[in-house]
């Protein structure tokens, strides 16, 4: 009974961290009404940044800090900007105009992106599994959207989305080249990545829109946020993929969008019918199928 007890602690762990990062897309719909998308975005990785630096400057990791290249650190804020500032960036404005299903449902595309871009700049040619991947996700978008009506917003929601996707698929091209080679920690990627990312997202908000005024439960909302389902889920990620194999954790990872439709039911009353059901279920297939070669998905939040 050892061996099923201990495989059952990392999918508990996995499962917690998945529901920990729907949950983001709940706290973030609530924070929007007092906080602009991106200074939002920018505190909380800013925060979660600040929270994780003591760890990369322990004394394990600190000569690999001290010894990084001049091209190790133009990767590293490269895979900062991609993905924090201007795929979290996306994600939090395509939260304050779209429901957040169709913002989930969205960003389930990005594995099929990563494909197209592994086989470009990598030299990860499709397997016959992803392409029926893709077919199912093209099948379950089509059974979601049709027919189209975009209320006032949504269409420039989709289209900050479909960006975002997009960035988001480059950033975990980029990603994985770096991670790849094994040159570089982990968490000095995580770290040096988020840091650069979330002051450059920061910035842009406190320019755009200036310093908010932050009420008493948002800070806490903000401060969860960034501490728990980031800095912590984020650490216990990691910890898992040490026990659980690529497919186990996409598996894992693609319970997302029925947990997000599921809790946006509950919290935000946003309606779930049969066809939108069935369309999210396609997706769900096509994304695992598709991302099977390539692991856990940048589908944290």
């Amino acid at each position: 009974m050892t061996q099923p007890q201990s495989h059952m602690r990392p999918v508990l762990q996995a499962l917690l961290v998945t529901f920990l990062w729907s949950t983001s897309f709940i706290i973030i719909k609530w924070g929007l009404a007092e906080i602009p998308p991106l200074t939002f975005a920018g505190l909380r990785y800013s925060i979660a940044f600040l929270a994780l630096l003591p760890l990369a400057l322990a004394p394990k990791y600190r000569n690999q800090l001290k010894n990084l290249t001049a091209t190790q650190w133009v990767k590293l804020a490269s895979l900062g900007v991609l993905f924090y500032s201007l795929t979290q960036g996306t994600l939090f404005l395509g939260l304050s105009l779209l429901p957040s299903v169709t913002v989930s449902l969205v960003l389930n595309f990005t594995p099929v992106i990563v494909v197209f871009m592994g086989k470009l700049f990598i030299q990860e040619a499709p397997t016959r599994l992803q392409i029926a991947g893709i077919l199912f996700f093209v099948l379950g978008i089509f059974i979601y959207f049709f027919p189209v009506h975009l209320k006032s917003g949504e269409g420039l929601g989709l289209i900050i989305m479909i960006f975002g996707v997009l960035v988001n698929a480059g950033s975990s091209t980029l990603g994985r080249e770096i991670n790849r080679s094994g040159a570089i920690s982990p968490v000095i990627v995580t770290v040096i990545s988020m840091g650069i990312g979330s002051l450059v997202l920061l910035l842009v908000g406190i320019m755009k829109d200036g310093i908010p005024t932050i009420g008493l439960s948002n800070g806490l909302y903000l401060l969860w946020m960034a501490i728990i389902n980031t800095a912590f889920a984020f650490t216990l990620w990691n910890v898992t993929l040490r026990s659980l194999t690529a497919m186990q954790s996409s598996i894992i990872n693609g319970t997302m969008l029925i947990q997000i439709a599921l809790l946006a039911w509950f919290f935000l009353g946003e309606s779930i019918t049969a066809k939108t059901g069935l369309g999210m279920i396609f997706v769900a297939v096509g994304a695992l199928l598709v991302q099977l070669r390539f692991g856990n998905k940048n589908h944290s939040a």
